[in-house]
């Protein structure tokens, strides 16, 4: 078992807008390091900064202090729950004598710790390298070795390191070669998928939010929903009816999304929230009880905004978790979520709320709806069949030439329906 001592540098950002309260921030590193298994936390600590220093972040002050602390806690691992270049990630640890991680590195290692499918490794290891790749000049400690020669040329090490980026690289070539594989198959299932003419609603929303137990009470799934950080890394999809007449979707739970996800995982994971890209109705889920609430579901939008999300896929809140607020807080949350559109405040733990949101799922996907009219051929049968096997004709009229059929579809229905 690692021991690990868990550091929020609180960096003083002056006027530049209100920052996110440093405990709390500590508190949600601390959940972080929790998710690795084989992580003891032993000791956390804000550290307050009026200034980061260009070569080790922290003060010479602040890093006397911090390197009495490693000794006290017997820390193998400090982990410093923000951005290090690599030069201070290598002074650190030069400076405390144990191995630093920054924030990237430890989601990077969480990720790869819970990646269940043949993509999500893939794409986990590719941001690993690419990561890795940056940080060459502080993972090689052997910078004197030199691969043959008299060493006159270059300076110390860099010919190792050369070496080392180029393997990085072509290993990088390779990885994409296999996504690229595993993308043509996801998008043969995605296809697939497209020809079944249930309307998508994906779960998102900050991690640890309740989107799994959310995910579990409607379909009657067991996905692991765990209260963990990122519990779910992979997409789960399945098909069920929502009830009291509801329409037969496909639910998607997806990955949860964090304040300054690293760059490489926003792209590496593109692919994994493809549901999202494509669905119908987005829920996004907000653990109410949070005290950041608010913030996180910024942090979302904006994510969602980055991934190119269409802002007019329609949207339902959901406020989770008000089994955990006290009764005068629940009832405020209840009367607030009453007056908003599109909001609903539940519990996915005890079932509160869940009747009245299914039931605004079900008016959200018929919203989506459109009406046409079609002229069908007496020759055309199976497209006729199609149309009333899925529930969507509204009105039919026989004329000499065939049918006139009016129909009440979603824009992915009618995509289906031009195809057969």
């Amino acid at each position: 078992m690692t021991r690990a001592l868990v550091l929020h540098p609180d960096i003083d950002t002056g006027s530049a807008g209100p920052s996110r309260d440093p405990d709390l921030a500590l508190e949600e590193a601390v959940s972080l390091a929790h998710a690795l298994p084989d992580l003891a936390v032993v000791d956390s600590a804000v550290v307050r900064l009026r200034k980061p220093d260009a070569g080790r972040l922290f003060g010479k002050g602040k890093r006397e202090e911090m390197k009495a602390r490693v000794a006290a806690a017997e820390a193998d691992l400090v982990l410093v729950d923000g951005p290090l270049t690599p030069v201070q990630q290598r002074n650190l640890e030069r400076d405390w004598d144990v191995k630093i991680l920054d924030r990237t590195g430890l989601i990077l290692e969480i990720f790869s710790d819970r990646a269940a499918t043949r993509e999500g490794v893939l794409q986990v290891e590719m941001a690993a390298l690419s990561y890795q790749r940056t940080r060459l000049v502080r993972a090689w400690t052997h910078l004197e070795r030199q691969r043959g020669g008299l060493g006159f040329v270059g300076g110390p090490g860099e010919t190792q390191i050369e070496a080392d980026r180029r393997a990085i690289d072509e290993q990088l070539v390779r990885l994409r070669k296999q996504l690229d594989k595993v993308a043509r198959t996801r998008t043969l299932h995605r296809a697939a998928r497209a020809k079944v003419p249930y309307p998508i609603v994906a779960l998102v929303g900050y991690t640890n939010a309740g989107k799994s137990t959310l995910f579990n009470r409607l379909t009657g799934a067991e996905v692991s929903a765990k209260d963990m950080l990122f519990a779910t890394l992979d997409p789960t999809m399945r098909r069920v009816v929502l009830p009291h007449g509801g329409p037969e979707v496909i639910l998607s739970d997806t990955v949860g999304f964090i304040s300054d996800l690293p760059t490489e995982l926003v792209a590496a994971f593109r692919a994994t929230l493809e549901e999202v890209l494509e669905a119908d109705l987005i829920c996004h889920v907000r653990d109410i009880s949070h005290p950041e609430t608010e913030a996180q579901a910024h942090d979302v939008e904006a994510i969602l905004e980055s991934l190119g999300v269409a802002g007019e896929t329609p949207r339902i809140e959901v406020w989770n978790k008000i089994d955990r607020l006290d009764d005068a807080a629940r009832a405020a949350a209840l009367t607030q979520a009453a007056r908003g559109e599109r909001v609903h405040a539940v519990s996915a733990v005890t079932g509160q709320g869940i009747e009245a949101l299914v039931a605004a799922m079900s008016e959200a996907l018929a919203e989506t709806r459109h009406m046409s009219t079609l002229h069908l051929r007496f020759d055309e049968g199976r497209r006729r069949a199609w149309l009333y096997e899925n529930d969507l004709v509204e009105d039919e009229r026989q004329s000499e030439a065939g049918f006139d059929v009016t129909v009440r579809w979603t824009a992915r229905q009618e995509a289906r329906f031009r195809e057969i």
